[in-house]
């Protein structure tokens, strides 16, 4: 499964990006570069969809899936706020 969701990129004082998404509030997640924040982002909307699918509940409006059959990856819009 391709996922195109944005995702919003938070530095943290310590170092590293809190991740979350403005569509999916329980979609937070971390990582110390934006390679990890993408890789872990992957994981936590997979837990976020099994929620999902588990309470009955579609996806958000704004989210696109593409190859529902297929592994979760997310193609992300990401915005990085500044320090």
């Amino acid at each position: 499964m391709i996922a195109r969701i944005p995702l919003v990129l938070d530095p943290q004082p310590e170092g590293g990006y809190t991740v979350t998404s403005p569509l999916l509030p329980e979609l937070i997640t971390e990582g110390d570069t934006i390679a990890e924040c993408l890789t872990n982002a992957e994981d936590a909307f997979a837990v976020v969809m099994g929620v999902y699918e588990d309470e009955g509940r579609a996806l958000p409006a704004g989210i696109r899936v593409d190859d529902a059959e297929g592994p979760v990856t997310v193609e992300a819009v990401l915005t990085v706020q500044a320090s």
